[in-house]
């Protein structure tokens, strides 16, 4: 995973402008304004033609694979405060991962948590037998990993629970994740335990060097990188006399040469010696011991 992780920030520095900038703006102002014409249509034709529907998409509606991103959870005005709670919310860690992850980073992890939730939702429909089997998914699980994602990249940034109970997210992040093993293993049925699963592999994929790197004793471990890290320092300052810069990030590249008034910092969680900007000393997958 820490191989496709890498290989994704490598595509996202050779591609700077691939990437939705402000994405979840797009995902909010989309799912209010479904919301408000699903209020407004009390035959639930608009819901209808919109959520995802394996056995409408495999007769030709494939648009829903698109527009079922932004079916709201909540629908009709008695639920208003619950819907914006929620879009406030995952506008809020959306673009904070976006600012801590960048454009295109962020973008592919969104979609690719989209991606795979469609197609488990196609292949659930077939192995229950295709016809008119009634398929559907939605978003609660892909934004869950969302949820996931931010707090392992900030575990200690508070939030206000019910508007007054300061508690932080990683606590949060910890109950959630007991109650979705619970769904998945009293509350849904068959096939779908699968789902919730599929839809947040995207998480593990981008956040489990994180993770790892948070639960796992590292006592002895940082004892030792400490010694390495001095001993390589002495042999990396050598060869900064052969070369036209002192620091160059190792992620995005750029250099103090390029940059005079960037900082640059080194991360003794890696193995080695290695020199991150500071746009990425926080934002890095972690060499391997």
């Amino acid at each position: 995973m820490k191989a496709l992780n890498r290989a994704i920030d490598r595509f996202c520095y050779k591609h700077p402008r691939f990437g939705i900038p402000n994405l979840m703006i797009y995902i909010v102002i989309g799912s209010a304004i479904v919301f408000l014409f699903s209020a407004i249509d009390t035959t639930g034709l608009v819901i209808g033609a919109l959520q995802f529907d394996a056995a409408a998409i495999m007769s030709g509606q494939i648009w829903r694979l698109v527009t079922f991103i932004i079916v709201p959870m909540y629908t009709g005005m008695s639920q208003l405060l619950w819907l914006a709670i929620s879009l406030y919310f995952y506008y809020f860690i959306g673009s904070s991962l976006e600012c801590q992850w960048g454009t295109g980073k962020f973008t592919i992890y969104y979609f690719s948590g989209v991606l795979l939730s469609a197609i488990y939702g196609l292949l659930l429909w077939a192995m229950i037998g295709g016809g008119d089997q009634p398929v559907t998914i939605n978003m609660y699980y892909v934004n869950l990993s969302m949820f996931f994602a931010f707090a392992t990249m900030f575990p200690n940034m508070q939030l206000l629970l019910f508007f007054f109970i300061p508690i932080k997210i990683k606590w949060l992040g910890i109950i959630n994740a007991i109650y979705f093993l619970y769904q998945i293993i009293f509350k849904i049925p068959g096939f779908y335990k699968l789902l919730p699963v599929i839809a947040i592999l995207n998480y593990l994929i981008f956040c489990g060097g994180y993770l790892i790197d948070y639960i796992r004793p590292s006592r002895a471990r940082t004892k030792a990188k400490t010694i390495n890290y001095k001993r390589a320092a002495k042999k990396v300052q050598q060869q900064m006399d052969h070369q036209p810069y002192k620091h160059k990030c190792a992620v995005c590249g750029k250099t103090d040469l390029e940059y005079p008034d960037m900082e640059f910092r080194y991360c003794s969680k890696c193995e080695g010696y290695h020199c991150f900007c500071m746009e990425h000393i926080n934002n890095h997958v972690h060499f391997d011991q």
